[in-house]
């Protein structure tokens, strides 16, 4: 269970490092409004909110990151925990505010991972 839990977090990492490209740099491109729904107009209106939010994407992966390497094993547990925990919390109000699917797309894999992570504990 700790490897699943393991390649679930990094999962969980490269996802936070894909959202950082999407919002900070593809923002205002075919593939960037595809992925956000939006037009090149709301695009350009909403490009520095998005680049700051991809800046706290990048925070979250590099911490899911930070508890894959820690040499301390508890330590990097509770790293995982709050980290995890922090992208489950950013999904649930995403949802609920911005997009439904980023319940799917961003919370729930992160809840799995986090109940993967609890199991492996």
């Amino acid at each position: 269970m700790q490897t699943l839990a393991t390649i679930l977090v990094a999962i969980i990492a490269l996802e936070h490092v894909y959202i950082l490209v999407l919002e900070m740099f593809l923002w205002r491109t075919p593939k960037g409004l595809k992925a956000f729904g939006m037009t090149p107009a709301q695009a350009e209106a909403t490009k520095v909110l998005a680049a700051n939010q991809g800046l706290y994407n990048g925070f979250l992966a590099a911490g899911l990151f930070w508890s894959l390497v820690h040499p301390d094993p508890a330590f990097a547990y509770q790293i995982k925990l709050f980290f995890l925990g922090a992208v489950v919390v950013a999904g649930l109000y995403g949802g609920a505010t911005a997009s439904r699917k980023i319940l799917v797309i961003q919370a729930l894999p992160a809840a799995i991972a986090l109940v993967a992570v609890l199991i492996a504990g």
